[in-house]
């Protein structure tokens, strides 16, 4: 194994480089509906693989001896380019994914039915995404008034325990003048003996 100061630079550069070689077939890559889309997954996977071992990269450059490092930084660089640029390239390929999906369903959804919503599964989408969002605030009502419940509680949990620590300060303060009248008790026996 090489124990080099700078291998695990090199190690860590070969493997953003294959890291970086998959991405480009996979954005280079023909393919379309669900099978795009897990590309791209992948794709996304692979970016934060790709970003982790450019911050390794960081940090092994910091340990490289002074002299060779000059060598060192554009490659760095390098490979901070490359991520930026695959980043863009897969958020570019994403949104065109996006958009062609789009304008393939507004095209096959637009017909010379007389139907308001247009196909009846765009309107079972309206209504189901209807009925979700009043599920939706439903429980958001039921949370507000269970936070309300709450606050409630603790409000009168509040009371209670103001109420339990002035007893105990009122018994504290009895017991302080109890002891203070069996010392003074006290005194008085001891007199009371030696005469």
């Amino acid at each position: 194994m090489d124990h080099t100061p700078t291998a695990l630079f090199d190690s860590y550069e070969l493997d953003f480089r294959h890291v970086i070689d998959g991405i480009r077939e996979k954005l280079e890559a023909t393919g379309r509906g669900e099978q795009r889309k897990a590309v791209l997954r992948k794709v996304e996977i692979e970016l934060d693989e790709a970003d982790d071992i450019v911050s390794a990269l960081e940090v092994e450059i910091q340990v490289i001896p002074q002299s060779i490092k000059s060598q060192y930084l554009p490659r760095l660089k390098q490979a901070k380019a490359d991520l930026t640029r695959y980043k863009k390239l897969a958020k570019d390929v994403h949104a065109q994914q996006s958009r062609a999906e789009l304008l393939f369903r507004s095209g096959t959804g637009a017909g010379t039915s007389d139907d308001p919503y247009g196909e009846q599964s765009d309107r079972t989408r309206l209504l189901a995404g209807t009925q979700t969002l009043e599920d939706g605030s439903r429980r958001l009502r039921d949370t507000h008034r269970i936070a309300l419940e709450t606050e409630d509680q603790g409000a009168d949990i509040l009371r209670t325990l103001r109420g339990q620590r002035e007893t105990i300060e009122n018994a504290r303060d009895t017991l302080h003048a109890a002891d203070s009248n069996i010392d003074r008790a006290s005194g008085t026996i001891k007199r009371m003996i030696r005469q």
